[in-house]
């Protein structure tokens, strides 16, 4: 039996996730045209959802996307309108013979106008039918594209809440996804993440790491971004040196701590496994309105990380099976 997803109501106050979501049997299947469309699609259906991306890393076989839900408001007919339209930027004719229906509905309030918001509200706030629109578009194109049919997605995608101390290091791991994966050792040289389109002047992705880290300028914003990618005083070149994994685990072993910057080049699996990952008391928080909605996790608590860094207070929600650092 699947678990719920632990989400935060929108109605209730904004919160953040990390989702990734995995081909089906990990083929990979995503040329630079096809993560091209993906990263385009990520965009066009974060902006219709009314939810803001702080970053996204697209790899050949999956993507990683972070993303914070805001707090739920009211959305006035004209931006319902501005987001469908987004959505659809090139209707055919069936469908903007069905806005100009619509449209005049909205005008007079007739008796589908309330239909048609209530379709439109119930895709938006939410992670679940972001992440859904996202992956059933692709799969539309991608299927069109290579004469495919068939899934393309391997099972649902997964979701990670973050609370307090969490989001900057797992913020940092999704852009650090193409230099785990070797295909750069600066993320400002990949196109398929978030920090290069900040890089590259896209204002949406620099104002989401703005409002991570501050800074009054874009340009104090990446200074202080780029010591979290490369550890104070660090540079890619010397990031490239960084001990190997038989190394990182002989220090894991004996008990030792690596530096942050170091362990976000491995594979943290807490980051991706954890359900909840936060301040101790932000899990507890959680994990006991869970209990409340669910009646279920009554055997779990949280569990501190293993010590093989500074993590400060983070705690997650979930022990893990597997080694968490790989």
């Amino acid at each position: 039996m699947r678990q719920a997803r632990i989400k935060v109501p929108a109605a209730e106050q904004e919160a953040v996730y990390h989702c990734v979501t995995r081909t089906v049997n990990k083929e990979r299947l995503f040329d630079r045209v096809a993560k091209e469309v993906l990263r385009r699609q990520l965009w066009q259906v974060a902006d219709y959802c009314g939810v803001q991306i702080l970053t996204y890393t697209i790899l050949s076989n999956h993507f990683h996307v972070v993303v914070r839900v805001p707090q739920e408001r009211p959305v006035s007919d004209a931006e319902l309108l501005r987001r469908y339209q987004v959505l659809y930027p090139k209707p055919s004719r069936y469908q903007a013979m069905r806005l100009k229906d619509v449209q005049a509905q909205l005008a007079e309030n007739g008796p589908e106008a309330a239909l048609w918001r209530q379709r439109q509200l119930r895709l938006m706030g939410d992670i679940s039918p972001f992440m859904k629109l996202v992956k059933q578009r692709f799969s539309i194109w991608f299927n069109k594209a290579h004469c495919r049919i068939g899934t393309l997605w391997a099972e649902r995608f997964k979701s990670i809440l973050l609370g307090p101390g969490a989001l900057q290091p797992v913020v940092v791991y999704t852009d650090l996804n193409c230099v785990r994966a070797g295909l750069a050792p600066d993320p400002k040289d990949y196109r398929f993440c978030g920090y290069a389109e900040a890089v590259a002047g896209n204002r949406i992705a620099q104002e989401a790491l703005r409002q991570l880290l501050g800074g009054r300028e874009w340009a104090d914003t990446q200074t202080m971004y780029r010591e979290l990618l490369f550890g104070a005083g660090g540079s890619p070149r010397a990031a490239a040196a960084n001990i190997p994994m038989r190394e990182v685990q002989r220090v894991l072993v004996e008990g030792g701590q690596l530096p942050l910057a170091t362990v976000l080049r491995c594979r943290v699996r807490y980051f991706t496994d954890g359900a909840v990952l936060g301040s101790r008391a932000f899990v507890e928080e959680q994990l006991a309105i869970y209990r409340r909605k669910t009646g279920r996790r009554q055997g779990m608590v949280p569990h501190p990380l293993q010590p093989c860094t500074n993590w400060g207070d983070l705690t997650t929600l979930r022990s893990l099976r597997q080694d968490a650092i790989g």
